[in-house]
């Protein structure tokens, strides 16, 4: 087996290695090697939600092709969850663990990875050529001043980047494969299958999410609100209406501190646009009504969507409002506390 199947597994001609390989899904559920693949996939998942996905079988072609075939799995797995965000978290990990490969690879590899991704590119001693709708279509999520296109050298409509630079635009049409694929539709008899291994991924994943969760705050403290949410409600608070972005990143980050969706709904009614039929049906929805409770975007991608507003000292050890948020209310009760000894004390 061609080692890059398992590290790129991803691709079309890792995915026609799997369909020539006459294992099928079912059958991988049976076996030394299907468990040692179920066991791997279920593993990947649990990195993936931690944030990274690690790949240590060297050369070793068995431990290759567990890896390889863990791959069809663990999207089942993180289908049958279904869950949005998850997705996005397994895909960016997926994507982050082939770029640390790609970074290793010969340029003219990652010319011909490129073009299966229609990424169109060419090879220019070590460094590539690409046109500049593929460096705009994957670049544009990158926050460095570098990555725009301002700032890049255009030649007869190509953008020159350095071979790390174009490994780093891969992750990102990876990244893009893999989240635009799921979830897949898993059949009830495949998903009483596998129930038995969802238990421990979902464990990890509710305790990933429990960092976020509202549970934690007592009570609403709008003086600890972050920079961004602030300037938010003042614009509200002006009679102004808010892009989708932001108020989808407003609402689910009052839904999370403990807010109800009636609290919510009042914070609307100063907009110029206001419509409470249509407001209620949005903040329910991003609530759970729908069977998905939405957690609040993250700094990178408020900034993202241009709803990053001023920064406090704060905000340069958090990357989430909400870890913002947690934090201000302890520095806060801490204030309190050392106010309290001082008045008591002799």
């Amino acid at each position: 087996m061609d080692i890059a199947y398992a590290y790129y597994p991803f691709t079309l001609r890792a995915s026609d290695y799997v369909k020539r390989s006459g294992r099928s899904i079912e059958s991988l559920l049976d076996g030394e090697f299907g468990k040692a693949v179920v066991r791997r996939a279920k593993e990947r998942v649990i990195q993936a939600i931690k944030g990274e996905i690690k790949k240590a079988f060297g050369a070793d072609d068995i431990l290759a092709q567990v890896e390889l075939f863990s791959y069809p799995f663990a999207r089942i797995f993180v289908s049958c969850i279904g869950n949005y965000y998850l997705i996005r978290r397994y895909a960016l990990a997926e994507a982050k663990a082939a770029y640390v490969h790609m970074r290793g690879e010969e340029p003219r590899f990652l010319e011909k990875l490129g073009r299966e991704f229609n990424v169109q590119c060419a090879l220019e001693r070590r460094d590539f050529r690409i046109h500049f709708a593929d460096y705009l279509k994957f670049a544009s999520g990158m926050h460095d001043p570098k990555w725009k296109l301002v700032n890049r050298c255009l030649e007869d409509g190509c953008v020159l980047v350095t071979k790390e630079e174009f490994a780093r635009l891969l992750q990102e049409t990876i990244r893009d494969r893999i989240q635009s694929s799921l979830p897949l539709d898993v059949s009830p008899s495949l998903k009483k299958a596998l129930s038995p291994h969802m238990a421990e991924i979902s464990e990890h994943f509710e305790e990933m999410r429990a960092e976020f969760r509202s549970d934690e705050f007592e009570e609403v403290d709008s003086e600890c609100f972050p920079p961004c949410i602030r300037h938010m409600l003042a614009l509200i608070q002006a009679g102004q209406n808010l892009p989708h972005s932001a108020r989808f990143a407003l609402t689910s980050f009052l839904a999370n501190i403990g807010m109800s969706a009636e609290e919510i709904i009042d914070v609307y009614r100063a907009s110029a646009d206001f419509d409470e039929e249509k407001t209620e049906y949005q903040v329910k929805h991003i609530m759970g009504s729908s069977g998905t409770v939405y957690t609040a975007p993250s700094c990178a991608t408020m900034a993202t969507y241009g709803n990053c507003f001023g920064k406090e000292q704060i905000c340069e050890w958090v990357s989430h409002p909400l870890s913002f948020y947690r934090k201000k209310l302890y520095y806060s009760g801490e204030e309190d506390r050392s106010s309290a000894e001082s008045s008591n004390a002799p």
